[in-house]
């Protein structure tokens, strides 16, 4: 899952993104709402997190630009504005949650959780092939019922692949939903997540390849029965 988190406070930026990245999340972390709005023009994001004091442009008319890039993106406005009008200003401007500073974090990520699943209800939450099943919501990959121990990034390798299955992803597609934007791995760091992720799935006797198309990218696809 790839989130676009917009602070304008570093440390609480930090904070938040550390955290993130910790439980599995790839996030797009900027300080002025201009940097998020060009990210989101370039990149498709999963959900949105986003302060309403921002040096460059309130909150809310940032909130409402995102909206006419990507229209579906649940958001989360994290605050120090507690009133009641300026919650109800934030939920009638589009965003699906409201978190008043100081906050935790864990609650933070729960309500984010809450959020992506709230989408997920109106759209696939779980994949499977060949006996390989991934689960986006608690993302848990088992095969044939059995856990498959999986770094965030290879998790996320699984996921798209599985969601387009015999569908060849290129490169380029798989390197913006795997990586944040500077997060950016090393040329080779996407085959080496093949790679590691192939070994994985051998090992654990799935009845699933992953297939490389030269040039282009890779592809999920189901192995014949015996």
């Amino acid at each position: 899952m790839r989130v676009l988190l917009v602070e304008d406070h570093q440390a609480i930026r930090e904070m938040i993104a550390d955290h993130l990245r910790e439980r599995g999340f790839a996030v797009d972390a900027f300080e002025r709402g201009e940097h998020a709005l060009a990210g989101a023009r370039v990149a498709p994001f999963d959900a949105v997190v986003l302060d309403l004091g921002l040096p460059d442009i309130d909150g809310m008319q940032l909130l409402m630009a995102l909206r006419t890039v990507q229209p579906e993106v649940p958001a989360i406005i994290v605050t120090a504005r507690d009133g009641v009008e300026e919650r109800l200003r934030g939920l009638n401007s589009g965003a699906d949650d409201y978190i008043v500073k100081p906050f935790n974090l864990l609650e933070l990520e729960a309500r984010l959780r809450a959020v992506l699943r709230r989408v997920g209800s109106r759209r696939e939450t779980r994949y499977s092939l060949g006996g390989v099943a991934f689960d986006t919501v608690s993302r848990e990959a088992t095969v044939l019922g059995r856990p498959l121990d999986l770094t965030r990034r290879e998790a996320a390798l699984l996921e798209e692949l599985l969601r387009v299955p015999g569908q060849v992803l290129t490169k380029d597609r798989l390197e913006d939903r795997l990586y944040a934007m500077e997060d950016a791995g090393s040329a080779n760091a996407l085959e080496a997540a093949v790679s590691r992720l192939r070994r994985k799935l051998a090992q654990a006797h799935a009845a699933v390849s992953i297939e490389t198309k030269w040039g282009i990218g890779y592809r999920l696809i189901e192995e014949p029965s015996a």
